[in-house]
């Protein structure tokens, strides 16, 4: 698996090749520091840790200042781990190397996006799981539009079994969307575009992975 750290900037649309509309999402992918190789003999595994977006120094524990210096870059914000870095790589996972989207992925590719999703606060059954509600405002019916109707049963089993859908927190999950089309890569400006909708706000971190 290799991959990248990005921010995501939006969504256009492109059309592709067969003259179809495409919805896609702008990501500025890198330049990511390559901050730590692991290997099998002294770690167990194989991994590359990358780094992306500036942070600033007063705001830095000390231990991660000598993690970052040992890499000869400044402090990070962002420090991903991709496990099991494909071997056509092994010349760029270098300590303290720079990763660019155009090292990584070319038009064409199918790639997955992992975010956070927009955080929606406390919501009810209807907006949470698409329930229908009551339905009518007939009957006697007051106020009861949108409520979740009942949850469970009366002396048998006497409580609500656990994964009921109700209200509650929504959103603010990490959400990970696979098989999104790469639509366009450009090196010069650290952009990918890839199809489809990816997790988050603007300007929120994205990870995408091959």
């Amino acid at each position: 698996m290799s991959g990248i750290i990005g921010k995501k900037i939006g969504m256009t649309s492109i059309y592709g090749a067969d003259g179809l509309s495409v919805a896609c999402t702008v990501i500025e992918a890198g330049p990511c520091v390559v901050t730590q190789v692991k290997n099998e003999e002294t770690d167990g595994y194989r991994a590359v840790q990358l780094a992306y977006g500036e942070r600033k120094e007063k705001n830095t524990p000390s231990s991660l200042k000598g993690h970052f210096k040992k890499a000869n870059t400044t402090p990070k914000k962002e420090v991903v781990e991709f496990r099991d870095f494909r071997e056509e790589f092994e010349d760029k996972v270098v300590l303290g190397n720079v990763i660019n989207v155009g090292d990584v992925f070319e038009e064409g590719d199918f790639v997955d996006a992992i975010g956070t999703s927009k955080g929606k606060g406390f919501q009810g059954v209807v907006k949470r799981h698409g329930f229908g509600g009551v339905g009518q405002a007939t009957h006697g019916q007051h106020n009861r539009m949108r409520a979740p109707g009942s949850i469970g049963g009366a002396s048998y089993p006497a409580r609500v079994f656990k994964g009921t859908r109700m209200a509650g927190r929504m959103g603010n999950d990490r959400v990970k969307v696979l098989n999104l089309k790469v639509m366009k890569v450009m090196p010069e400006k650290n952009l990918i575009v890839v199809s489809g909708s990816v997790p988050g706000a603007k300007n929120s971190i994205v990870v995408l992975e091959k």
